[in-house]
């Protein structure tokens, strides 16, 4: 002032300190968007390529590349608007189930969880090939029959597992998904390998079952993911 004396300090050292935290959210955002956005480049491109390996025209592979990233892309949303802490397997299911017929035939009943980002993704990916070809030769490709999902977890502490299973009754025979097409491969080695666990498909007289284990905490969501979405 007039007299010499410093006054306001304070309120500039205040600005700094909240520019600066302001800079370091910013650069904490920045390497968790490069960070999601190369899982999903890898998530994509494995996708591309093994459609591509199975795929007999250059129209079904078009075709089926749009329905699977059109997937991914309904996980992505149930993601994105949690701020990436993770989705509940309920949701999960009813968002790859909407756009077939019938999907109001899957009947869900588990304890309440959480699944984290990366099983949301892998986990999505695989109920869209068990819906997809449900409503090609399953249950929801006619007017009867049920879907019934189930999860469990047992065990304790550290030593926890995720049990869940897909099973179809009361509808057309099944004998194969793609006969080692893409959707068998996901089911049976992708979606189990993404969460650490094992899958196994069976075909019934009136539909198929697929089930699913892995260690409860390769598909819980965890405390890092939810230090990751305030990050963001």
């Amino acid at each position: 002032n007039a007299t010499g004396q410093i006054i306001g300090a304070s309120k500039i050292a205040r600005d700094i300190t909240s520019a600066r935290e302001n800079e370091q959210r910013i650069r904490m955002l920045m390497r968790e968007v490069n960070h999601r956005v190369k899982n999903q480049y890898s998530v994509i491109l494995s996708m591309i390529r093994e459609t591509n390996n199975r795929s007999e025209t250059p129209k079904q592979f078009e075709s089926q590349v749009r329905e699977r990233i059109m997937a991914l892309s309904r996980s992505h949303d149930l993601l994105v608007s949690a701020d990436w802490k993770g989705a509940t397997i309920a949701d999960l299911l009813v968002a790859q189930a909407q756009p077939f017929p019938r999907g109001d035939v899957i009947d869900m009943s588990g304890p309440p969880l959480v699944l984290s980002p990366n099983a949301v993704q892998y986990l999505g990916i695989a109920f869209h090939e068990l819906a997809t070809n449900s409503a090609k030769y399953g249950v929801l490709s006619c007017g009867k029959g049920q879907i019934s999902v189930i999860w469990t977890i047992t065990g304790l502490g550290a030593s926890k597992l995720f049990h869940l299973t897909w099973t179809e009754t009361d509808g057309p025979k099944v004998q194969t998904i793609g006969q080692g097409g893409f959707g068998t491969v996901v089911l049976k080695r992708v979606a189990p390998a993404a969460v650490s666990g094992q899958g196994n498909l069976e075909y019934g007289p009136h539909g198929i079952t697929w089930s699913l284990e892995s260690p409860l905490a390769a598909v819980e969501a965890s405390v890092a993911d939810e230090a990751g979405s305030q990050g963001v």
